[in-house]
């Protein structure tokens, strides 16, 4: 701060301040009042030798203008003259001229120890401080230090301290900051106002001061360690924090002296970084048949990453970029570097284990793979801790959860892992009671609906990473999904960067050729509009009665039923129960549908049709063979899964009909260049995985990718929905905005308006 003209002491006038601390009554109309304990001054002038009060009446020898200008900078600098406090008083006989700060505010008082005390004392002015005086700030040289040391009562958490040393002792200071967020429910909140400085008790009479900007970055760190009631501590895999704590608290001018397990600090430092860049380039191991990308590479070795500091990932790179092989090499070279001394266990879908299977024979048939499937799979138990891989599904971890959680296994991979999105499901429970060293969930849509999905995953790779499931409700899904929290959004995104890897195909495989989407949207009319609008008066006026007895979450079933009724009028009357349905003949949908495929198929298009509804499939078919179009289907209840993908890979058929279900995951179809989504989804990320089986890495030509909508319809109100879920997973992953994400009233009478 500049000092205004005539501030400066001179040769014949020094102003001379006592800062003490003592009790300010306010009266405040009541019998009582109230009393404020806070900083006062006296003020003197010394005239070489010779002492003046500042209010002192008598005039003689003094410098008036000399004394008024010294008067006016400390009003300047916010201090109060007693006189002009009408309803304030101080004990008698205390000799207070001014008072710092009326209400007592502790980081007020200490801004001024620390702020404006050093800038008086540059003026010449002489500050004398009570030896008691409670707010005494310590030095801005104080070295601080940071430590972390394992906790006894839990060996995979550390605990956490940041102090100062102060006269040879270190002083913790999470603590008082604790006490902070108790008090303030927000260190951020301390930062919104003018304030210079907030201030963290050292002890009974020191203060260290903070810049509000650096207790900004450092409460958004200290928020996600901290429990209420509880000291610091934290889960082994957070320790990436302690490297986003010192790098936030030391500025430079302070030094910072680490004085914990070495250990901890340097598995922080190395999680918040990543694999060295020379390991980015991990070289591919003897046994494998596959020439790894770039970009596969760099996933091999962030996958090596983790397990050399014991923590879990997820794998998250879009479909058809190599996820299965990636993991497949991070097998092998842990068998060639001696760690494979217990088996790798993939468990996957039960349409996948034929997959896994063949890929393992086809890029590491040095491996010996154990399959834990089908009828006789016990008689094989004594023997698969021999093999190299183990191949298994989520039904039967579920099923045999005992015999399974009896054999270790180094490293344990969820394929499609969104299969455990619901962490109270058996699947999840029984995955989660496998004795394994190593976890890695593969997924390209590891958020496909909320938050909740994301936090079940962490759980099983990572636990106490997030916290419980609670406290992550309260801490990230509300303020996240219903409020648009920009700041806890970073603050999860910071927490789950360093365990999961995702690219984009428009990121790493520019080679790939162009995906263009289309909707084609079809008007309902005649019978079929007509059945729609009858259905959809009697369904909304069922939901808003439902609404009005439950609540919008005790209506669930009701809103669901209402939505599938309408969806399958879209698709075709003939999927609707009921005696009108039978009544109305013909979808415009599905005429659509069979015009859109008997012109492509003879211009060479190859055709991959998906819908939800297996009966629908059914009868595309038979609309297909009417026409004279050969085609294959693939549902849940095919019993020989690999025979139709055969045949349309081999090009003996040129359409394709596969239900999102049986067909979202796990396959290649590069043949097809053309996809059509009969009927949209809830979830963008399933389409996403259903068109991502022929736009991904081998696919030579341009995929066209049509959604078929009926206008004005529930179909179309969907599309919103899918945009809005889309926008969460990808602030997440890809760092976008943040939306929110809750279905309200307003939402289901949207789904349920009538049709343009």
């Amino acid at each position: 701060m500049s000092a205004p003209p005539g501030v400066a002491a001179t040769a014949r006038c020094v102003p001379c301040l006592r800062l003490f601390a003592d009790t300010l009554f306010v009266d405040d109309g009541s019998r009582h009042g109230d009393e404020v304990k806070t900083a006062m001054l006296r003020l003197d002038f010394d005239y070489q030798g010779r002492k003046i009060r500042a209010n002192d009446p008598r005039t003689g020898g003094r410098d008036r203008d000399a004394e008024l200008s010294a008067c006016r900078v400390l009003e300047g600098l916010g201090v109060v003259e007693l006189a002009h406090l009408d309803d304030c008083a101080v004990s008698p006989g205390a000799g207070v001229d001014y008072v710092v700060a009326v209400d007592g505010d502790v980081h007020a008082l200490c801004g001024f120890s620390a702020h404006t005390v050093p800038q008086l004392r540059a003026l010449g002015w002489r500050v004398d401080i009570d030896p008691e005086y409670p707010w005494q700030v310590v030095s801005p040289e104080v070295p601080l230090y940071a430590a972390a040391l394992p906790d006894p009562e839990r060996p995979d958490w550390f605990g956490l301290e940041l102090g100062v040393e102060v006269d040879g002792q270190m002083v913790d200071l999470l603590p008082a900051l604790l006490e902070l967020l108790d008090t303030a429910g927000d260190l951020s909140s301390l930062t919104r106002s003018a304030r210079r400085c907030v201030a963290v008790r050292v002890d009974e009479k020191r203060w260290l001061t903070v810049p509000p900007a650096r207790l900004k970055l450092l409460s958004k760190v200290l928020v996600e360690l901290y429990r209420k009631g509880e000291k610091i501590s934290a889960p082994a895999v957070r320790a990436p924090v302690i490297a986003e704590l010192c790098a936030t608290i030391h500025d430079g001018a302070r030094p910072l002296r680490w004085v914990g397990d070495t250990k901890i600090r340097e598995q922080a430092y190395a999680i918040a970084m990543g694999p060295r860049r020379a390991q980015g380039q991990v070289a591919s191991p003897v046994g494998l048949r596959a020439d790894l990308r770039p970009y596969q590479r760099e996933g091999v070795a962030w996958l090596q990453h983790l397990r050399e500091h014991a923590a879990g990932g997820i794998l998250a790179d879009d479909m058809g970029l190599g996820k299965t092989l990636q993991t497949i090499t991070h097998i092998l070279i842990e068998k060639e570097a001696g760690r494979l001394d217990r088996p790798a266990m993939i468990v996957t879908l039960t349409s996948l284990v034929g997959n896994w299977q063949r890929e393992l024979s086809r890029f590491a048939p040095g491996l010996t793979v154990g399959i834990y499937h089908g009828p006789d799979r016990k008689s094989r138990l004594p023997t698969l801790g021999t093999h190299d891989v183990v191949i298994t599904t989520y039904p039967l971890v579920a099923r045999d959860r005992d015999d399974l959680a009896a054999i270790p296994v180094h490293l344990l991979v969820l394929d499609e892992a969104h299969a455990i999105k619901n962490h109270d499901a058996q699947a999840a429970e029984a995955v989660r009671r496998l004795d394994a060293r190593h976890k890695v969930c593969l997924s390209g849509t590891p958020i496909e609906n909320h938050l909740g999905e994301l936090w079940a995953l962490f759980d099983f790779i990572n636990p106490g990473l997030l916290g419980g499931r609670e406290e992550f409700n309260l801490s990230f899904r509300q303020p996240i999904e219903e409020k648009g929290d920009r700041v806890r959004l970073d603050a999860l995104r910071n927490s789950v960067r360093p365990y999961i890897l995702r690219r984009t195909k428009d990121a790493v495989a520019p080679e790939l050729p162009q995906k263009t989407m289309l909707v084609r949207r079809v008007d309902l009319s005649g019978p079929q509009r007509d059945l729609y609008e009858s259905i959809r008066v009697a369904a909304h006026a069922d939901v808003r009665q439902q609404i009005k007895q439950r609540g919008i979450g005790g209506s669930t079933i009701a809103i669901l039923d209402a939505l599938l009724r309408l969806r399958q009028v879209c698709c075709d009357p003939r999927l609707v129960a009921g005696d009108a349905a039978r009544e109305v003949h013909g979808s415009a949908k599905l005429d659509l549908l069979l015009d859109m495929v008997s012109t492509s198929v003879p211009q060479g298009r190859r055709i991959l049709i998906f819908s939800q509804f297996a009966r629908m499939l059914g009868l595309i078919s038979e609309g297909l063979l009417a026409r004279g179009i050969g085609h294959v289907t693939l549902t849940g209840n095919t019993p020989d899964r690999q025979k139709p993908i055969d045949a349309f890979q081999g090009g003996r058929a040129d359409v394709f009909l596969i239900s999102l279900k049986a067909g979202g995951a796990g396959l290649n179809l590069v043949g097809a260049d053309t996809v059509i989504h009969y009927d949209p989804w809830w979830n963008p990320a399933a389409q996403a995985q259903a068109t991502d089986r022929a736009h991904r890495i081998g696919q030579t030509k341009p995929v066209f990718v049509h959604d078929l909508i009926v206008a004005g319809s529930v179909e179309e109100r969907m599309l919103g929905l899918q945009r809005h879920k889309r926008k969460l997973a990808d602030a997440i992953l890809d760092q976008g905005a943040v939306p929110t994400a809750s279905l309200t009233e307003t939402d289901v009478d949207d789904l349920l308006a009538p049709l343009a």
